[in-house]
């Protein structure tokens, strides 16, 4: 079965959703967290909308998966604060797209 660039962003914006649960810890940070999430979404949603019918290949999927994957491992409010530039950028790496 195939899997859609629609498909990679919906899971990198659910691991995305993920950081920033765990990034609101830290209070003080709460306007900048929740700037990342305006451009990271705003960004990752105009790849979607550009490209989202297009078929991954299997390494952009395995790309997505990995950094899903390091990202459902993060418990420490910084490092989740940190990945919510990361990601994204990861991401946009894997799905051949400018940062």
């Amino acid at each position: 079965m195939s899997t859609s660039i629609a498909t990679l962003v919906d899971r990198t914006l659910t691991a995305f959703d993920a950081l920033t649960a765990v990034a609101e810890q830290v209070v003080d940070e709460t306007q900048y967290i929740t700037d990342l999430g305006l451009v990271w979404r705003g960004r990752l949603n105009a790849v979607r909308a550009a490209r989202g019918s297009e078929t991954a290949s299997d390494e952009t999927i395995s790309a997505i998966d990995a950094a899903s994957s390091e990202v459902a491992r993060i418990v420490d409010p910084h490092r989740a604060i940190d990945w919510l530039s990361t990601l994204p950028q990861v991401a946009l790496v894997a799905l051949d797209e400018a940062t």
